[in-house]
């Protein structure tokens, strides 16, 4: 993909317009907006892109977006359906009223790319000097710029979403091939947040909270895995492709129970 930089130093008549009727009071997305501006440019990430291929969203909003989402504890999904029909979001970014968005994909390859390009210090580096700037942040003081806990940020939202699509598919499979068995394997409580999609719902916003489920996911592959490679089941089950990657995965997220078989 290719940087082409689309501009959102303007605002649209329109969207600010309808943005102020709506929200007469603001909202988080016009706040950052107004206190802070336009916080990234396209040539800010050029490191990132190649200069050549089919057009990139533009990366200096897929960044806004990233902020955005992590403020509202929003799944890739949502965000991407927040920025196609939310007025606030759109005033944020600089979007007319009829932008069509993008697929929710481009966020994940987008934090991909800032963590292969090791661009996530400078990007939290520009949204400091730009609160500076503002006057949001006190001169003199120190201000913690290290990037370590935003990289984990991307990395464990990548996670959590693998890992839980994985164990999902897996379910699936396993209630088309075999439903009457595997409801001899566990309470049917327990699968219940797999019976949607991740982006479905929020993730936690709290650390501590994000490492749990990513736990309690990690459990529930594990009970699939045991069940699946345990003398009494049948032996085909372990043939189905989502079981097949629900095990690589598992292994590959360092996942892997002591109990399940190789």
């Amino acid at each position: 993909m290719s940087l082409r930089s689309t501009g959102a130093d303007q605002i649209p008549a329109a969207t600010l317009a309808v943005a102020r009727a709506a929200f007469p009071k603001g909202s988080l997305a016009i706040r950052i907006r107004d206190a802070l501006g336009v916080l990234f440019e396209d040539a800010d990430f050029a490191a990132a892109f190649s200069t050549r291929g089919r057009p990139a969203p533009s990366p200096a909003r897929l960044a806004l977006v990233s902020i955005l989402q992590f403020g509202e504890g929003l799944s890739d999904r949502q965000a991407a359906e927040a920025v196609r029909a939310r007025i606030d979001w759109k005033y944020a970014l600089g979007l007319e009223l009829t932008d069509a968005g993008f697929d929710h994909s481009v966020l994940s390859e987008f934090r991909d790319r800032l963590i292969t390009g090791s661009l996530e210090q400078s990007l939290l580096d520009m949204i400091l000097e730009r609160a500076v700037t503002a006057g949001l942040l006190r001169a003199g003081g120190r201000q913690r710029t290290d990037s370590t806990h935003v990289l984990m940020a991307m990395r464990t939202m990548n996670r959590l979403e693998q890992v839980h699509e994985t164990a999902r598919a897996a379910l699936s499979a396993l209630a088309a091939a075999a439903p009457d068995w595997l409801l001899t394997q566990a309470e049917p409580r327990r699968f219940d947040r797999y019976e949607v999609r991740i982006e479905d719902f929020r993730l936690p916003k709290n650390k501590a909270e994000r490492i749990q489920l990513g736990h309690e996911i990690g459990a529930d592959g594990h009970g699939v895995l045991r069940a699946v490679y345990s003398e009494t089941a049948p032996a085909w089950l372990r043939d189905i492709p989502a079981v097949q990657n629900l095990r690589h995965v598992w292994i590959r997220q360092r996942l892997r129970s002591h109990r399940t078989s190789p």
